[in-house]
């Protein structure tokens, strides 16, 4: 779960849900035939970056102090975009109070923008020793399986408004993640 108190500039309800897109919309989301990518569920085609919880909600919320700087980033992302079922479930958690919210959320979700990759729990020993070697962040379980995935997939693009833990965090223990968006609200 995520330290609210710690965050809360970052991730703020949802006020205006903004998602339009279906999956034919995108440009470069993925096909239903296309090819599955190592580690990543369903039929999708191999991600280029991952996103986390608070970039999704600004995508989501025309009212988030984020909002133009993650559609800015996102546009210029090759998707589909990696995440993993923590940043879903923190989503979830913190995407609203009302039925509008939940479900624009769910077609941002099914519009093939992401695809879920998965830990297996014989991977998640990799994930506490992250938790463990960041705990004076704290690096929460979501960033843990963010950073993960990054060193299994050989990704370094991140699409997150957490840009302070991500520009500390390292991927294989040695190199940096491009922190998206670059320009600050």
């Amino acid at each position: 779960m995520l330290q609210t108190t710690r965050r809360n500039e970052n991730f703020t309800p949802l006020r205006r849900v903004a998602w339009p897109y279906s999956q034919a919309s995108i440009p470069g989301a993925p096909k239903q035939h296309a090819k599955q990518s190592a580690g990543a569920s369903g039929g999708a085609m191999p991600a280029n970056a991952l996103i986390d919880t608070g970039a999704i909600l600004a995508l989501l919320d025309r009212t988030d102090r984020w909002h133009d700087s993650c559609v800015d980033a996102f546009h210029q992302l090759r998707l589909p975009l990696l995440t993993s079922e923590a940043v879903l479930t923190e989503l979830f958690h913190l995407v609203g109070d009302t039925r509008s919210e939940m479900e624009a959320a769910w077609r941002f979700v099914r519009s093939g923008a992401v695809v879920l990759g998965t830990i297996e729990d014989a991977e998640l020993q990799h994930v506490h020793g992250l938790m463990s070697r960041y705990w004076d962040r704290p690096m929460d379980f979501a960033d843990g399986t963010l950073v993960y995935l990054a060193k299994r997939e050989f990704l370094s693009a991140i699409l997150t408004v957490d840009h302070a833990d991500f520009a500390t965090y390292r991927i294989a223990g040695k190199r940096q993640f491009r922190v998206l968006p670059a320009n600050h609200p």
